[in-house]
């Protein structure tokens, strides 16, 4: 089910809605569930999941980022000033929301294809299929990998949340 990888995808800088530079070692000893989002997308609504998330394990050592990605069919055009505008006003999204990225491909972000080694549940490992693919990177460097349609309350995402916030 999880892959171990080794802690170095904390080591891999990636940019800010405001332009800054950041790496997921900032957030050493948490759990951190990374997902690509997309405003004009079906699966939209689970930004107000990832919410009741943060909101739920933050204190225990979640934290859930957001990666907007506009290669799936064109859901995410905004600009960032209109897509941090749309997470907070639409969903109260309190969670980082990042500088759009790509996730596949020859300029997907580097953070990305290092998380895309990871396999999901079934084995399977490659490129993100759609918007709201999820991967929970534990605070001992395991991967965990959940498909778009897994909702982030589904009790398959919980169970590996509260596992690595355990550890």
């Amino acid at each position: 089910m999880a892959e171990t990888q080794t802690v170095e995808i904390r080591d891999i800088p990636y940019i800010d809605a405001h332009g800054a530079e950041h790496t997921l070692a900032e957030f050493e000893g948490k759990a951190v569930l990374v997902v690509n989002v997309a405003s004009k997308c079906g699966l939209t609504p689970q930004y107000e999941q990832l919410e009741q998330l943060q909101r739920t394990y933050g204190e225990r050592g979640l934290q859930v980022i957001g990666f907007p990605c506009n290669q799936f069919m064109g859901q995410e055009p905004g600009s960032m000033e209109e897509i941090l505008d749309f997470c907070s006003t639409t969903y109260g999204v309190t969670f980082p929301v990042m500088d759009k990225i790509r996730v596949n491909g020859s300029h997907a972000a580097p953070l990305y294809k290092a998380l895309k080694k990871a396999k999901n549940a079934e084995g399977a490992r490659g490129p993100v299929k759609w918007n709201f693919e999820k991967f929970l990177l534990t605070p001992t460097g395991e991967v965990h990998r959940f498909r778009p349609q897994t909702r982030p309350d589904d009790p398959e995402v919980i169970t590996a949340i509260e596992a690595s916030l355990s550890a």
